[in-house]
């Protein structure tokens, strides 16, 4: 089993590599592999509405939101990082989440997610509200810990003082390993996902 530890903030090893860090260090204990991606600091385009990946199967700007899709279909879960800004996560992370979640959902379905977030001081519970609602609309299991999930810190070094919120990721590793492991026990079982069906309407008809 695999979990993907995704990096949404510009700096590769900043202080939400140190949160994800964590995260893996509880999942490696379990025997759950892990691997890091980490989107970049390069501009990115945001979603144009083409729906052309209707037509392809993935986005018309390929790029770290193709590679994000394609690396999901390998993958039994996943961690998305990012610091905020304004209340809000990376404007990078959310556009990869748009056009990954929306050209290749299909890869993320119902397989266990978890977001955490760094902060300086506040902010991350707003954030975590938004990435969240991506994993919900993909029918994808939400890992929790036993606190709300962020450390705080304006440096690497900061983070790594903050021993409540490292717990908080340790704990998210842990429990992340034991969602997968009752996942696959319950294929081995043949207890599989269900079929779910979609309703599209709006308000005026």
């Amino acid at each position: 089993m695999k979990v993907l530890l995704v990096n949404g903030s510009s700096h590769e090893n900043g202080c939400t590599a140190a949160a994800l860090s964590e995260v893996a260090r509880a999942l490696h204990e379990e025997g759950i592999e892990t691997e890091n991606f980490f989107i970049g600091n390069q501009p990115l385009p945001d979603c144009i509405a083409c729906r052309k990946c209707r037509e392809t199967g993935k986005c018309v700007f390929d790029d770290a939101a193709n590679a994000l899709a394609a690396k999901a279909a390998e993958c039994d879960g996943f961690v998305f990082g990012s610091p905020v800004y304004y209340a809000h996560p990376s404007a990078r992370l959310l556009t990869v989440m748009d056009r990954a979640f929306y050209s290749g959902g299909r890869n993320f379905a119902f397989k266990p997610a978890a977001a955490v977030f760094s902060a300086r001081r506040a902010g991350s519970v707003a954030s975590m509200d938004v990435v969240n609602k991506y994993f919900t609309i993909q029918s994808m299991p939400i890992v929790s810990s036993t606190y709300w999930n962020h450390v705080f810190g304006n440096r690497p070094e900061e983070v790594m003082q903050d021993k409540e919120g490292l717990m908080t990721m340790y704990n998210i590793g842990k429990n992340m390993a034991w969602l997968l492991k009752c996942i696959q026990l319950g294929k081995e079982h043949g207890i599989a996902a269900p079929e779910n069906k979609k309703l599209n309407t709006n308000f005026i008809r």
